[in-house]
């Protein structure tokens, strides 16, 4: 009978099956992939048919141009050398029946539908008429004019490829018209260097060329034609324009400058009409694009519009400049700019010439006030010099005392002209509602501009550019503190407003350097001005820290005019920390405590600089600076000002017992560790969890690593003993309270004194003991401590412990 095996062992033997068949599965699997792989690698890759490289048409079209070329230098060739083997019968033949068959070609190409071809020989023929032109002179009219035949000659040939492209059976060519087209562009020209006339009738052909170019380029249909026309007017146009400027820069009369005046305003109304049918083109045809930019014609509108009246305003301006004063030059120009305006603001022009027209103004007003920045930024600049030279005795004027180290600009009388010019259009002229007020804002700077430049344009006294000068630092602090909330940008006429109040302070200070009176005068009045103006809340970050600066540079100047050292000068200085402290406390979280803070520590600082010199006076001073930042540290939320006390303290008192030539640094130490120990006891007492290394390192560390320094160096044994005892007794109080930074301390320092102790004796043992005995204990010791390995670092550990329980 078969014996049937329990459940369980029968559940045993399946899965050990099912488990071999699974191996076998996968090994199976395994060599699959890696046949496949194998017969992949043995296949050889599909060969991909070579792609051509030119495309039919491309290779017919260059075939056909190649050929042509070909044709063209042939008959050249024949035209050059081999014209004088033939009689004047055979030569008229051979030209004519090659030039009528060339140009006869075409149109029986075209019936059959060889528009590439045809294409090619109509370019022969073309060609081929040149060389007719030139066999034809050189034959038959040799003797005359070369630049008046070709003047004719070009206008013939122009006149005759026209009437060749509008045939009817080669109207389907595109060739002719544009060849037409380029040779229209020479007959002007030649005929105004025939003639020999002035550079005046060159510039007035190429101008008119290019008028001629614009209007064909604006009325054609053909896109060939348009590119042609486009680019001779643009070429001529600009070489025409350049001429004309060149002829107005270097006129030298009324009469030359209103020739060149003229042909300025002649490439002005061409890039004006040109404008204008764009802009017209425009309207009818919306400029806004996808995304809400310009549209390809409203901007070629928008710079043709531009470039006219820029030529407008250089033809006007170089008539003035004729009959006007140097120094009006740019005046003038500034004004035919601001009459552009007045097209502007009729509102009957298209909106991308309008549009070009007012960049056009503006750019002009940007040069005139860019020729004016030297006159500004001397009036601004010019007074750094008087740094060097303080209270060296007073200038004779404004001018003098701004141009002591740099030059006066020329034709400087016009800049407040120019200034106040530009500053009325910006306030009157511009009414978009986005840039008002930056032109509001534009308009105010150039008024201070003005007003700071006027007295030394002027060549006022002295006295009086200060007077000046201090008028429109109060109009620009009162500017900025009563802008109205209702008009347009508040905070950006505030900002503008008090920026220029700083930099026309810092001129008026520096300018009146020149006198200690003026020096005097000028400080305390900028100080009570900036200190009233930081009542109003929203300035007060930026003038109190400008009046406690002006207040300690007064008190500087003060202790100078009293002849009294740096060093007692700088106790007249640190009222300015103690007026800052004072002020901050009542400021509380406003925005402009932490400036006026920054400022009352720069004074300071300066305090401490004046001071340098007298170590006594010094200690005094920094000790004054550690009761200020004490008092300060008073406020709850400035309560880490307290660390930069203990540290003013402690400078005073290392500044002043190096002044008494007390060399030990026990000293210096000992008033920073008992202090700082004391803090930390108190420290732990209110919090049992702080750290022994934060309550009690820094004291330790501040005399014992000091004090161990100096041990090391010191040949006597007092000080090693002491430190010693003192180590012993640190190491001590650890290990009973079972403190960390103590016991570490106290321990590393008594053992490197121990070292210094022994020291000596363990020189004279190594030099005693042979050379081979170092090393072989060395070695001992290693081999002792391989054999207590494990011993060793569970000792370790338990130190670790040890050492890790206590705090």
């Amino acid at each position: 009978m078969t014996q049937i095996p329990p459940p369980a062992e029968e559940l045993r033997l399946l899965d050990a099956e099912l488990w071999q068949l699974d191996v076998r599965r996968a090994q199976l699997l395994a060599r699959r992939a890696w046949l496949v792989a194998a017969l992949h690698r043995a296949r050889p890759a599909p060969v991909a048919p070579p792609r051509p490289e030119a495309a039919a048409p491309s290779v017919q079209n260059v075939l056909l141009l190649l050929g042509g070329v070909l044709l063209t230098i042939a008959a050249m060739v024949f035209t050059l050398v081999s014209w004088g083997h033939l009689g004047i019968t055979g030569r008229a033949l051979v030209l004519g029946a090659v030039t009528l068959a060339a140009l006869a070609v075409p149109a029986v190409l075209l019936r059959r539908g060889l528009r590439s071809t045809a294409e090619s020989v109509a370019g022969l023929g073309l060609a081929l008429t040149v060389l007719d032109a030139y066999a034809l002179h050189e034959a038959a009219l040799a003797g005359t004019d070369g630049a008046g035949y070709a003047a004719v000659a070009s206008a013939v040939l122009a006149a005759t490829w026209l009437a060749y492209g509008l045939l009817p059976g080669t109207a389907g060519l595109r060739l002719p018209l544009p060849a037409a087209l380029t040779a229209a562009q020479l007959p002007l020209l030649l005929w105004a260097l025939a003639a020999g006339t002035d550079p005046y009738g060159i510039t007035a052909a190429l101008l008119v060329t290019a008028g001629v170019d614009t209007v064909v380029a604006l009325r054609v249909t053909a896109g060939s034609v348009r590119v042609v026309a486009a680019v001779g007017a643009y070429g001529m146009g600009a070489w025409g324009v350049l001429a004309a400027g060149w002829l107005s820069w270097t006129a030298t009369g009324p009469s030359a400058a209103a020739r060149a005046a003229a042909l300025l305003t002649l490439g002005s109304a061409i890039a004006l009409g040109a404008a204008w049918h764009g802009g017209r083109t425009a309207v009818r045809e919306p400029g806004e694009t996808e995304g809400g930019a310009r549209a390809p014609g409203e901007k070629r509108s928008l710079g043709l519009a531009v470039t006219s009246g820029l030529l407008m305003v250089a033809a006007l301006g170089g008539l003035a400049r004729s009959v006007l004063p140097e120094m009006w030059t740019v005046p003038a120009h500034l004004a035919c700019g601001i009459a552009l305006l007045a097209a502007v603001l009729a509102g009957r022009l298209p909106d991308a010439v309008r549009q070009g027209l007012a960049w056009a103004s503006g750019a002009v007003q940007a040069l005139a006030l860019l020729w004016a920045l030297p006159v500004v930024a001397v009036a601004v600049l010019g007074p750094v010099g008087w740094a060097e030279r303080a209270w060296t005795g007073t200038p004779s004027d404004v001018r003098a005392a701004v141009t002591r180290d740099a030059p006066w600009p020329p034709d400087a009388a016009a800049t407040p002209v120019v200034l106040a010019a530009v500053a009325a259009v910006l306030a009157l002229a511009v009414r978009d509602t986005a840039w008002r007020p930056r032109a509001r804002t534009g308009a105010l700077g150039l008024i201070w501009a003005t007003a700071l430049i006027l007295p030394a344009v002027l060549e006022l006294p002295y006295s009086a550019g200060l007077s000046v000068q201090g008028v429109t630092t109060a109009g620009a602090l009162a500017t900025a503190a009563y802008a109205r909330e209702t008009t347009p940008d508040p905070e950006g006429r505030r900002l503008t407003a008090l920026v220029l109040a700083l930099v026309t302070s810092l001129s008026l200070a520096l300018l009146s350097l020149a006198s200690q009176t003026a020096t005097l005068v000028v400080l305390s009045a900028l100080t009570a001005l900036f200190a009233s103006a930081s009542w109003r809340a929203h300035l007060a970050p930026v003038t109190a820290p400008a009046a406690l600066a002006y207040a300690a540079a007064l008190a500087a100047a003060t202790g100078a005019a009293a002849d009294w050292q740096p060093q007692h000068t700088a106790l007249l200085v640190l009222a300015v920390p103690v007026a800052a402290a004072l002020l901050t406390a009542r400021l509380g979280d406003s925005r402009a405590t932490v400036p006026v803070e920054v400022a009352g520590a720069a004074a300071g600082l300066l305090a401490v600089g004046l001071a340098a010199g007298d170590p006594p006076m010094l200690a005094l001073v920094l000790a004054l600076c550690g009761v200020i930042t004490a008092g300060t540290a008073i406020r709850p939320d400035r309560r880490p000002v307290a660390y930069a006390s203990a540290a003013l303290f402690v400078l005073a008192t290392w500044v002043r017992l190096a002044a008494w030539d007390i060399g030990s640094p026990e000293a210096y130490t000992l008033p920073v560790t008992v202090p700082a120990l004391l803090v930390g006891a108190l420290r732990r007492h209110r919090d049992p969890q702080t750290s022994s290394w934060t309550a009690y390192g820094p004291g330790l560390t501040a005399t014992l690593v000091p004090s161990l320094v100096a041990a090391w160096g010191d040949p006597h044994w007092t000080r090693p003993l002491l430190l010693g005892a003192a180590a012993l007794l640190v190491t001590l109080l650890g290990a009973r309270h079972h403190l960390q930074a103590p016991l570490l301390l106290g321990g590393s320092v008594l053992t490197l004194v121990a070292l210094h102790e022994l020291a000596p004796y363990l020189v004279q043992v190594t030099g005693a003991l042979p050379r081979w005995v170092p090393p072989a204990l060395a070695g001992l010791l290693l081999l002792a401590l391989g054999a207590t390995y494990e011993q060793r670092i569970r000792d370790v550990r338990r130190v670790r412990e040890v050492l890790g329980r206590m705090t």
